[in-house]
């Protein structure tokens, strides 16, 4: 049977006991029935396959409570060579997967421990970075030329800041999937699941000066251009040129320390940026999970911290300062 190449390191893919045949069927549960990506499918893997490991688990019956525990512990006290330990939200992560694992294995009526036995655990507030709207002003404007290369980097920063795209939605986009015409396209994201972003007027001046500066063919949204044209000696045996989502990263990193802005930037922080710009002028919070894709109200309420915070600073600047 022909393996997709994307599934090529995931284990379990020829089972060596009981436990690794549940875990294939499992991952191709994930695959099938909840669309779930190749990534999903390889971290869900690799944190089985840790636990079966560390715990020597062959059979179903081997996965106890008391198992469960110590593997916890483990997870908990294990340190790096960098001397640090693993983040709470890593931690609580490796009890999702083995939660949701274990309910499918229930549902295939297979006596095993009961899922709920699993208690995930309160986590932390999640720290959200994102950049001022000066500091969105000034990265915007960093890419200054009068070429295909620095026309496209403008573009991608213009995009992601307008739309609040994954970069993995990004890199994935075709030249056909945009409709610059009406400020707006649909893009597929986590899950498969469609929804419509917008493109702001400058997003939209930004795409079309560089799609007019493109000379190639490549279906691809964004490529990679050399200073003598479209070259990429890396990618030489791929059929695109299309950009990474870590070539994507590094642009982005490049002009925010062009810019000036000394906090780390990512991708992920355009996308911040993007919703708690939306916050802060007054979109309500359904609005913008619709825009951001999340499938539940409870990811997108990490953004209303940050508002909160930027209200109470309103109040206390401006409220109660009438001229006497």
């Amino acid at each position: 049977m022909h393996i997709p190449s994307q599934q090529q390191k995931i284990p379990f893919l020829k089972p060596k006991n009981d436990i690794e045949g549940y875990a294939k069927n499992f991952l191709e549960h994930l695959e099938i029935e909840m669309n779930r990506s190749p990534r999903t499918l390889k971290n869900y893997a690799d944190t089985l396959s840790c636990f079966f490991t560390w715990g020597n688990i062959k059979k179903p019956k081997d996965i106890t409570a008391h198992t469960i525990r110590e593997y916890r512990l483990y997870l908990n006290r294990k340190v790096s060579r960098r001397g640090t330990t693993l983040k709470k939200n890593t931690q609580a992560y490796h009890a999702i997967v083995l939660r949701t694992f274990l309910k499918y294995l229930a549902k295939q009526d297979i006596l095993v421990l009961a899922a709920e036995k699993i208690e995930v655990g309160k986590l932390p507030d999640r720290q959200v970075d994102f950049l001022e709207y000066e500091e969105v002003e000034r990265l915007l404007l960093a890419p200054q030329g009068n070429n295909v290369r620095i026309f496209r980097d403008k573009a991608i920063l213009e995009l992601l800041f307008s739309s609040g795209l994954r970069v993995s939605e990004l890199v994935s986009l075709d030249r056909y999937h945009l409709n610059l015409e009406k400020e707006e396209f649909s893009v597929r994201g986590k899950g498969g699941k469609l929804r419509i972003v917008f493109l702001s007027s400058s997003a939209q001046k930004a795409l079309t000066l560089y799609l007019h500066h493109r000379a190639d063919v490549d279906p691809a949204l964004f490529v990679s251009h050399g200073k003598k044209g479209l070259v990429n000696k890396k990618n030489k045996d791929r059929s695109t040129l299309r950009l990474t989502a870590r070539s994507v990263a590094r642009i982005v990193k490049y002009y925010a320390k062009k810019a000036g802005i000394t906090k780390d930037v990512h991708p992920h922080t355009l996308r911040h940026s993007f919703a708690t710009d939306l916050l802060i002028n007054g979109a309500d919070i359904r609005s913008v999970q619709s825009m951001l894709g999340h499938a539940s109200i409870t990811t997108t309420q990490i953004y209303t911290h940050i508002t909160n915070e930027r209200l109470k600073e309103v109040h206390k600047n401006f409220h109660g300062k009438r001229k006497k």
